[in-house]
């Protein structure tokens, strides 16, 4: 269990209403590479971890994707509160708008709703954290395309510190795939990613 503080944990105060860029933004909401993605999958594999590191960091780095679920929407949610009906129907997000309005809605920036299918779940833990260094990386692309797009100083600070949290992560996970792959084979523990005898 955890305590939750009810602040973000990097503070937004997005001054201008842009509904382009949170139409690229939602990507990182809702999108394959998204958080909310990445804290489902991490929440889901840590059952089959073998050992109290590779499980701790599974929770940690799964629940902390969440509060940048939260971040991420609401950096959405600044980009579009204060946005003329005119600014939404001249932007990529109109679409969005005609079905969900302001509201923050997983759904990626090429307009594909949010699906369980994006995660991957094996019960291995040896490819289950090969996949999450992967999907770090694949996040922190994704941040970098944003970086590449926006000329926000208010939104590029927030990208920013989410994109070096991807890099965090990614090295937080090859601790722990490092925990299982140098610990020699004993009774009843995953090795190589087969369980010994």
């Amino acid at each position: 269990m955890w305590s939750y503080h009810k602040k973000l944990q990097y503070p937004i105060n997005i001054k201008n209403p842009n509904p382009k860029l949170a139409s690229f933004i939602v990507s990182q909401y809702g999108g394959p590479h998204g958080e909310l993605g990445a804290s489902m999958r991490y929440l889901a594999q840590r059952f089959s971890m073998p050992n109290g590191i590779t499980k701790a960091t599974l929770t940690d780095i799964g629940t902390e994707e969440l509060a940048h679920l939260e971040m991420v929407g609401t950096i959405i949610h600044q980009l579009t509160k204060n946005a003329t009906t005119s600014e939404i129907e001249n932007s990529p997000m109109a679409p969005y708008f005609i079905d969900h309005g302001k509201g923050v809605y997983p759904i990626s920036a090429g307009g594909n709703p949010f699906s369980a299918a994006t995660l991957s779940v094996t019960g291995d833990p040896i490819a289950d954290l090969v996949e999450d260094l992967a999907a770090e990386q694949k996040a922190r692309a994704t941040y970098d395309n944003i970086l590449r797009v926006s000329d926000d100083p208010d939104v590029n600070d927030v990208i920013k510190f989410l994109r070096e949290r991807e890099v965090v992560h990614f090295q937080r996970f090859g601790e722990a795939l490092d925990s299982i792959q140098n610990k020699p084979a004993s009774r009843n523990t995953f090795y190589m990613g087969m369980k010994t005898r």
